[in-house]
């Protein structure tokens, strides 16, 4: 039994990039062997083990058959014969396709240290074709090394235009796709992942309003947003769906199966931002306070947060934005109860609360 140390890991260290997981590679072994010596099983479709003391993944070597249309389509075949250069050989880029034995030295049947130094994503083999997803990832990888100077082979970016069609592309899982999306937004450069999709049409073929939608200026803040520690994945995707009217975006959300967080706040900033050109340099009372209320700012002050980071990224008006937190800040200290003490109740206390909010607000206003 030989144990290697593969993929990520394998691929960074060599790039001097930083990396925190390691996946291993067990050749030569049956999963009889490796539950012997205490590994615990955790894989459904092929035999994936978490070591005993490091809880690292150590998956057996295998080889992959396309047996059907899309990412599920696929027979494992796996056991002792299957050797390291079978396993590598089904991975779907030549710098992902490297391993590093126990004894520190690099196996690289594919040359991908060789590509690394060109800074080229190319594909390992023909059967890269086989698998849709990876249009996505090459695209993710991208977005991880386009800073580095790293581009997409001409032969691979011509293998992912013939890929991306409907058929293919619509057996994709969405909650697979929008796991590459996200980890795309927290790559340094989100924009080299949009480009790419758009280059092979993949995504006006899964997505064509959004795809439409990705203009120069967005996919600019997109990459000042990933240079942002302080954006969560939420923002950045609404931040990707800015420009979308309000039903392409509650669309999108639907397809991505986009989290309940992300799709409130995508939703929120395709609903609001188009508002803030309305305040221009004399906002309204009314206004700031039908966007506050929309945005239940006081029950939900992260959301007004993280609106305000979205919008600041857009590039919408400073002092708006300032206007807004104020508000929200002044707004907050009008207690019902004052009203109720006073004996004013049901509908009237409504009216009095709303009347004593815009009143605030539009004293805010004129002290700006």
């Amino acid at each position: 039994m030989d144990i290697y140390l593969v993929g990520g890991a394998v691929r960074d260290e060599l790039l001097g990039y930083p990396f925190h997981e390691r996946d291993w590679l067990v050749v030569g072994a049956t999963p009889e062997t490796l539950l012997k010596q205490g590994y615990e099983q955790v894989g459904k479709d092929f035999p994936v083990f978490l070591h005993p003391e490091t809880k690292e993944e150590y998956a057996l070597a295998r080889r992959e058959r396309k047996t059907a249309v899309g990412y599920h389509g696929f027979q494992c075949e796996f056991g002792p014969e299957v050797s390291l250069e079978d396993d590598l050989l089904r991975r779907d880029l030549t710098i992902n396709a490297i391993a590093k034995s126990a004894a520190g030295d690099i196996i690289d049947p594919y040359n991908g240290r060789k590509d690394i130094e060109r800074r080229l994503l190319r594909h390992v083999s023909p059967a890269f074709k086989e698998d849709p997803l990876r249009i996505f990832r090459v695209a993710r990888f991208t977005a991880r090394y386009a800073h580095l100077g790293f581009t997409i082979a001409d032969e691979t970016r011509a293998l992912m235009r013939e890929m991306s069609t409907p058929q293919e592309l619509q057996a994709l899982s969405p909650e697979r796709i929008l796991v590459e999306i996200n980890k795309a937004l927290s790559e340094r450069t989100p924009s080299a992942f949009f480009n790419a999709l758009l280059d092979c049409q993949a995504l006006p073929t899964l997505y064509p309003q959004w795809a439409s939608s990705l203009d120069r200026d967005l996919l600019d803040a997109l990459n000042t947003s990933a240079g942002a520690s302080l954006q969560g994945p939420e923002v950045r995707f609404a931040l990707s769906c800015s420009k979308l009217d309000t039903t392409a975006c509650l669309q999108l959300c639907k397809q991505l199966h986009a989290s309940k967080a992300a799709s409130q706040l995508a939703q929120l900033g395709a609903s609001l931002l188009p508002l803030s050109t309305t305040l221009g340099s004399q906002p309204s009372a009314e206004c700031v306070l039908a966007i506050l209320e929309k945005l239940d700012y006081l029950r939900r002050p992260q959301i007004l947060m993280e609106f305000c980071q979205l919008a600041d990224l857009r590039g919408e008006n400073g002092d708006y934005l300032n206007l807004l937190t104020q508000a929200a800040d002044r707004l907050a200290k009008i207690n019902a109860q004052d009203f109720i003490a006073k004996g004013i109740t049901g509908a009237a206390l409504g009216n009095a609360l709303r009347n004593a909010r815009l009143d605030q607000l539009q004293q805010l206003i004129n002290e700006a």
